[in-house]
């Protein structure tokens, strides 16, 4: 399993609202929604590699 950090996050709260709106569609935990969100947006800029068979945090 990949090494997970913790941190504080301060979000606006229409913006919580939405997310947890869309977590809950998805069946997704808030946490997991705003995780994935953020993955899909690092790859599509190109800043997060696809993830590779064998390859647990998408790094590589």
């Amino acid at each position: 399993m990949a090494a997970r950090k913790s941190f504080a996050l301060r979000i606006e709260a229409k913006t919580y609202e939405a997310m947890q709106r869309w977590a809950k569609d998805d069946l997704r935990s808030l946490n997991a929604q705003i995780e994935f969100v953020l993955r899909e947006a690092l790859r599509k800029e190109g800043r997060l590699k696809r993830k590779n068979a064998g390859d647990k945090d998408g790094t590589g």
